[in-house]
């Protein structure tokens, strides 16, 4: 069998978006991860569907696999003939310990690549708002481990030559040892008011700084109980954070933000938590695709085929606009025949989706509902009037009901149908009891029942108790409802039911609760 090849590669300090471009690619292109916690879990679902994923982390019933085991699990799955990435935090030649995997590697002849990632050495404190190096105040800097225990310290760091090589210090894994590393800095000449800064879990929700010269820092992590994992650093540059500091000003920093979207339309939403300063942590729920059954798609055959019968056309969602012409072309229904007909839309994203295809539709409704719909259209809609409403499965019976009352004829096809996503994540649970997710985001009906389930599937006997330590935030009243009928306690429902209403009562929660 021919040999695999194994990319060794580093994912950066924890955030996500902080991997490189060729890591990505490596990631993508492979048929096994192997990875641990520190790597970020949300990187995960860059990998292939198809793609085989082995943690070598801690889990409750299991200690931390051996250095030596990954070493040889890498051996293994790549003599199988398979692309193996191996995704490790930060770069893994910086404390990574890569030269003992791509030493067994290149013993077996196994072709491989080390990746660069962004070390959490600048990294960290650059979230922060500390630059490693300026021109006036540092033009060198140092990376040393603090993880070792004194003794051992001493055998690895000549502090007489370290304390005045380089103008900042950055030491990593070293906050347990804090009182003895400020010792031996001024023992060896670093003045005691030299500035300090310790940041925890960088780049991250969790992301905390502390500052205090070398005299008080270790005072300071007993009183504020400041626990690893942190990059520590030693210099005149952490008095920059005092103007640079820029995350943190963001509304929505610090909170790690579920999002429960298809996986096709999560992402609008993931970006714009993170442009707010959040972390995104992505669990797509739902799934929508077209009907499966022949007898859906024949009704929406024959309702195509009436092209020129209709006075209006409905679409309630971007779905709704998007598998409508996917059928149009499925069926060769050109659209122009549906010339007779005036396009009304609910929500300006729907209208948006309408307007990329070169159609206008009618006035939109103040409220982003289909309450709101016949509002707004009013005296436009009369009776003896043909609508069609392309829609999903789950869509409420009450549009077509209040047209039907109104003496329309509305003929519903369900162009696309909402699954369950078959999707696992072996963190989420321990995150939710641990209180690591700050809030919940559902954008429909379906989102809230399919999480609940999802949950359940997962091993959580009461989901709504576990989702009880966490805010939930709705799209609209709807889905409040939902949530609400479901035993969950909503925290912010959007006025207008968009996702930057949605954005903007999640932001204006953590305000007022700040």
């Amino acid at each position: 069998m021919t040999k695999g090849k194994v990319y060794l590669v580093g994912a950066g300090p924890g955030d996500p978006k902080l991997i490189t471009v060729r890591g990505l690619e490596a990631l993508r292109r492979s048929d096994c991860v192997v990875y641990d916690r520190l790597a970020g879990p949300q990187l995960l679902r860059q990998a292939r569907p198809d793609a085989e994923l082995i943690y070598v982390g801690k889990l409750p019933d299991r200690h931390t696999m051996k250095q030596e085991e990954i070493n040889r699990l890498l051996v293994d799955l790549a003599l199988q003939g398979k692309t193996v990435t191996r995704l490790k935090g930060g770069d893994p030649t910086v404390f990574g310990r890569v030269g003992e995997e791509a030493e067994l590697l290149r013993q077996h002849d196994i072709p491989y690549e080390i990746v660069p990632g962004i070390t959490s050495a600048i990294a960290v404190p650059a979230y922060a708002g500390i630059p490693v190096t300026h021109r006036e105040l540092a033009s060198s800097f140092s990376v040393i481990t603090g993880h070792e225990s004194p003794d051992k310290l001493d055998l690895s760091i000549h502090w007489d030559k370290l304390t005045q090589a380089t103008g900042t210090l950055v030491f990593l894994m070293g906050v347990a040892k804090i009182g003895y590393i400020s010792e031996q800095l001024q023992k060896y000449g670093r003045p005691p008011e030299t500035p300090v800064a310790l940041i925890r879990w960088g780049t991250r929700a969790e992301q905390q700084t502390l500052t205090g010269t070398l005299a008080d820092i270790e005072e300071r992590v007993r009183e504020a109980g400041f626990q690893p994992p942190a990059v520590i650093v030693v210099g005149e540059v952490v008095r920059q954070r005092e103007t640079l500091a820029w995350i943190e000003r963001k509304p929505l920093f610090g909170k790690r933000v579920l999002v429960t979207r298809s996986r096709a339309q999560a992402s609008e939403l993931s970006e714009r938590i993170d442009e707010l300063g959040g972390e995104p942590y992505e669990f797509p729920v739902i799934e929508t695709r077209l009907p499966e059954s022949e007898e859906a798609a024949n009704a929406v055959r024959e309702a195509l085929g009436r092209a020129e019968s209709y006075d209006w056309v409905i679409l309630t969602s971007v779905n709704g606009v998007d598998y409508f012409f996917r059928w149009l072309e499925r069926c060769g229904t050109d659209i122009r025949q549906f010339h007779r007909a005036r396009f009304a839309a609910v929500g300006p994203r729907t209208a948006e989706a309408l307007a990329s295809r070169g159609i206008r539709p009618e006035a939109l409704p103040e409220k982003f509902q289909a309450e709101g719909l016949l509002e707004a259209l009013g005296e436009h809609i009369r009776s003896g009037q043909k609508a069609l409403l392309p829609r999903g499965d789950l869509a409420r019976a009450w549009l077509p009901r209040e047209l039907t009352r109104l003496g329309l004829e509305a003929v519903e096809i369900d162009v696309y149908e909402t699954v369950p996503a078959d999707g696992r994540d072996p963190f989420l649970l321990d995150m939710l009891k641990e209180g690591e997710i700050h809030a919940v985001t559902f954008t429909s009906s379906s989102t809230v029942v399919n999480l609940l389930e999802a949950l359940k599937r997962m091993g959580a006997p009461d989901p709504a108790e576990l989702l009880g330590k966490t805010r939930i935030a709705c799209i609209g009243p709807v889905t409040a409802r939902t949530a609400e009928e479901n035993g969950l306690n909503v925290a912010a429902t959007a006025e207008t039911s968009t996702l930057t209403g949605l954005l903007d009562a999640l932001s204006s929660l953590w305000q007022a609760s700040d």
